[in-house]
């Protein structure tokens, strides 16, 4: 609690809401060759890469819901977040070597070295994440 809290009466810790916790496995997406290395590893599983542009308030708010549609079971998933805007060449190749239009913010689902599934905008907080794992 801190000092005005205490002088103004602010919520004690019990009646803070306590946080969520992500249990969204990041991993930074910014080298072009972590792109074949995505491509192994979904050989043998599921990897999702989601593009976000920093600038972006509805990329920011669907980024907080997406971190939602993870319960515990998606923990071992890995999902590579790309800073679109910092790896615009990144953010380039990831739309030619798996084949998709470039949106923001944007989930691709990545098994056998190809994308499967992808969704942009709100479209991101509808997926149903169970059915590719």
């Amino acid at each position: 609690m801190g000092i005005f809290d205490k002088i103004f009466g602010g919520k004690s810790e019990k009646e803070a809401k306590p946080e969520k916790k992500s249990f969204v496995n990041w991993i930074p997406l910014t080298y072009l060759n972590q792109l074949e290395e995505i491509k192994e590893q979904s050989k043998t599983e599921t990897i999702l890469i989601f593009k976000h542009s920093t600038r972006c308030g509805i990329s920011s708010m669907v980024i907080k819901r997406f971190e939602n549609l993870f319960q515990e079971e998606h923990k071992h998933v890995k999902v590579y977040y790309l800073d679109l805007l910092s790896y615009r060449n990144v953010s380039d190749e990831v739309g030619y070597t798996f084949q998709v239009m470039h949106q923001s913010p944007q989930l691709l689902v990545i098994k056998n070295g190809i994308s499967v599934y992808n969704a942009s905008h709100y479209d991101i907080t509808q997926t149903n994440l169970t059915r590719f794992i």
